[in-house]
């Protein structure tokens, strides 16, 4: 179990700041996932918390000692990279072994740790098998195995996923909920661009955009109360649409005149001063539906539907906005290319962003609990 701030950290790579004042504090124990887009700092912060990059400036502690200076090897730190690493000439024992035979471990104890790593990560019937035997999932969780028998305070997983299929993915991402559940004491930070998988597996997310963090929340509290729309946008599987409005009324609800055509009131105070501005209306697709009569709508054509079973999506060009609106909406609807929808959502659900794209809802705004449904994406 390990405890970890970062005050002010920096880095820099000669004139060009990559990582910009970052303030975060894990608590032992916790599952935290760095999510963003390429190029957001995310796996350069991991680095510097592994000790391979150095940093710039700013502290970085575990349970309270400075680490700035510290090598890797003296952290207590076990890292998986997105790369197995694994040595194809040793079976699966003997990778797993081989740090602590490195180290002059005694053979009984390389035993029981390899043992105990291999029944947690199902991997008991591979032990004598090499590499080449194994699939590309069952590689990962060697890698992994590997980082568990050293016993390390702070886990870290640098796109561990990202190497396989569809299928895989899905499967060893399971495998490592699973793994945190073993190991509820295990301080474990992973980083990913993907936001399903920092959904999923994440106690809390750390949002991270040009080397900025952005917001850090729980899965949830993300989904539903966005700082921003940049997180909005990013959390949440398919992304938030967004359509352009300018602010017609304000007060307790804001009335908005909608570029699309037409108006809408949402349940959420303004300030006078907001009057005539422009502002950025956020619905997403799982709670958008087909409208009912004398129900607010937006309109648009129907330019794609893929079905999905009990779910369809439905890409909808809508006047005045960039890109369609994507709509989930019931598998049982009959939709096509070509046909001409209106849709709404509960006024409850919308979220509103002011000119600078942050959130105009107060983060202890209720909102219904058919969000949290669909959260995981």
């Amino acid at each position: 179990m390990a405890e970890m701030i970062l005050r002010d950290v920096r880095k820099t790579y000669g004139t060009m700041e990559v990582l910009h004042g970052i303030d975060l504090d894990i608590r032992s124990g916790e599952f935290v996932v760095f999510v963003g887009p390429s190029g957001c700092g995310k796996s350069t912060l991991l680095r510097a918390i592994a000790g391979l990059e150095e940093i710039s400036s700013g502290t970085f502690r575990i349970d309270g000692e400075l680490m700035n200076h510290v090598p890797p090897s003296k952290r207590g730190i076990a890292m998986v990279f997105q790369s197995y690493a694994l040595y194809p000439h040793m079976t699966v024992f003997d990778n797993m072994a081989f740090g602590m035979k490195i180290a002059g471990m005694k053979k009984p104890e390389i035993a029981r740790r390899v043992a105990q790593a291999a029944e947690v990560l199902q991997l008991s019937p591979y032990l004598d098998r090499y590499p080449r035997a194994l699939s590309g999932g069952q590689r990962q969780r060697v890698a992994i195995g590997r980082a568990i028998v050293r016993d390390p305070k702070v886990f870290l997983f640098d796109e561990p996923l990202s190497n396989l299929d569809a299928a895989l993915r899905v499967a060893t991402r399971i495998e490592i909920a699973k793994l945190k559940q073993a190991m509820p004491g295990a301080t474990m930070i992973y980083v990913t661009h993907d936001q399903v998988e920092a959904m999923t597996l994440a106690d809390r997310i750390v949002v991270l955009r040009g080397g900025r963090i952005e917001q850090i929340g729980a899965p949830v509290e993300l989904y539903r109360h966005p700082a921003n729309l940049f997180v909005a946008r990013f959390i949440g599987s398919p992304a938030m649409n967004v359509i352009p409005a300018t602010v017609l009324a304000t007060g307790a609800v804001t009335r908005l005149q909608l570029a699309s055509g037409g108006e809408v009131t949402v349940p959420l105070p303004t300030a006078p001063e907001m009057q005539g501005q422009p502002v950025h209306l956020g619905l997403r697709p799982e709670d958008l539906r087909l409208a009912g009569p004398g129900e607010a709508t937006v309109a648009g054509g129907v330019s794609l539907v893929e079905q999905l079973g009990e779910v369809q999506m439905a890409y909808v060009d809508v006047a005045g906005v960039e890109g369609p609106l994507v709509a989930k909406l019931p598998g049982t609807l009959d939709l096509a290319a070509g046909q001409t929808v209106a849709l709404t959502a509960d006024p409850a659900l919308l979220h509103l962003f002011d000119r600078h794209e942050n959130s105009l809802r107060p983060a202890e705004t209720p909102v219904p609990q058919r969000e949290a449904r669909h959260a995981k994406g």
